[in-house]
């Protein structure tokens, strides 16, 4: 039984992971392994689901369905992107109010939320709805100019099981705007999470490797070289981690003290897949092993850890090994 003090984090941008703790708290060892448990299984879930929706992803008729291909340019971007975001925010929460800050970006999470979660639910909804039910179909069409110049902007086809979906996740908005609490929390970053894994694709290995590069330099950078990552982490109240009490043996669903892990800690590397079972199944235990590891050594030493810092070798590493046993390394990055 150990006495967690402060903040212990692999959160960022979503790229790493934080354990808020107050200074007299002692987690029990069950709440310890239950709550580091549960964050790992509900990484999983949006990686294996994100993966398996992608297929077909790009099938879809609808516009907003389909996937965002990440290039090699962008891949070397985004870090820089990602550092300016951050160090915005930090400033932000050092110059105004943190209130009114966490209530603008709780309503643009609010809407975000709204439109993630009825995105995941669909496709769950389509196979309960009830035959008898008549179902009307929609359109929502937005075009730019008119005649042979008119240009297609938004085309989205829903129907009356859409709707329900986001009557359902409108209530799930509420609760989380209302209470905070951290079941609603995970229920929006879950679809935040898979939703990302899900519609956005990487062009080719090597803009994923260029990717995962940069942003391990960017989450080392971040959390041992300032305090800004930790800073934003602990001020910013958005659904961008997943949540799990490590009190809840003992307070039940009113437990306060987390654990938690940034949704770029899944995002990121869930999108570096491939479409053959030996590779997916590959990267699948690569990041079980490095979300593991990242865990372990915060756990072990209670200091901030870049979660980054442990899931880019083993994401890039155990593939790299496999294709190289069987001579397909070549292959694999054309």
């Amino acid at each position: 039984m150990e006495a967690l003090d402060g903040l212990n984090a692999t959160d960022s941008n979503g790229t790493d992971a934080v354990n808020a703790t107050v200074a007299k708290f002692v987690a029990t060892p069950e709440g310890t392994a239950l709550a580091y448990g549960s964050l790992v299984f509900m990484a999983l879930l949006p990686i294996f689901f994100g993966a398996l929706r992608s297929v077909s992803c790009g099938k879809s008729k609808n516009s907003s369905d389909m996937p965002e291909t990440i290039t090699g340019r962008d891949a070397a971007r985004f870090p820089i992107i990602a550092s300016c975001t951050l160090f915005g925010l930090y400033l932000f929460f050092k110059i105004f109010s943190q209130e009114y800050i966490n209530l603008l970006l709780s309503m643009y999470f609010f809407v975000l939320g709204i439109l993630a979660l009825s995105h995941t639910m669909s496709p769950f909804m389509n196979r309960i709805f009830p035959a008898n039910i008549p179902i009307k179909q929609y359109q929502l069409l937005f075009t730019q100019g008119s005649g042979e110049t008119k240009e297609e902007m938004v085309n989205y086809e829903f129907d009356t099981k859409d709707m329900i979906c986001l009557v359902i996740s409108t209530v799930v908005g509420v609760w989380y705007i209302l209470k905070k609490h951290w079941i609603a929390n995970n229920l929006f970053g879950l679809a935040f999470a898979l939703n990302g894994v899900e519609l956005l694709h990487l062009n080719n290995i090597s803009t994923g490797c260029i990717l995962l590069g940069g942003l391990f330099v960017y989450d080392v950078f971040w959390v041992f070289g300032t305090n800004v990552m930790v800073t934003v982490a602990k001020s910013f109240e958005a659904p961008i981690k997943l949540v799990f009490p490590q009190d809840l043996l003992e307070k039940g669903l009113g437990a306060s003290q987390f654990a938690m892990l940034g949704l770029g800690d899944i995002v990121i590397p869930g999108n570096l897949k491939k479409n053959t079972r030996t590779y997916f199944h590959t990267s699948f235990l690569a990041y079980i092993f490095g979300l593991g590891l990242t865990i372990w050594v915060m756990h072990t030493f209670k200091h901030a850890q870049p979660a980054l810092l442990y899931l880019v070798p083993a994401c890039i590493g155990f593939p790299l090994v496999v294709a190289l046993l069987k001579g397909e390394l070549t292959e694999m990055f054309r």
